[in-house]
């Protein structure tokens, strides 16, 4: 089996997620969205929108669930 960034998580199905962050997670996740400001000169996306584009980030460079999804597409959802 692939080795992936993420050990393994309960079997649930959320619907809408609410996340506590620790408030220095958030200073950065501030500090980020003040950089991305500047090097693209629009202004500050709010932080909590960042959050959705790491992850996807996170999913799509991690080359171990990419080889298992490719491997076994049909048990894992879309």
């Amino acid at each position: 089996m692939a080795k992936l960034k993420l050990g393994a998580l309960a079997d649930d199905k959320p619907v809408k997620l609410t996340v506590e962050l620790p408030a220095a997670l958030y200073r950065d996740l501030a500090a980020y969205a003040d950089l991305l400001a500047k090097e693209t000169r629009q202004s500050p996306p709010e932080p909590v929108r960042l959050i959705v584009a790491m992850l996807e980030r996170f999913m799509a460079t991690d080359r171990g669930f990419a080889k298992a999804r490719r491997a076994v597409p049909a048990t894992m959802p879309d």
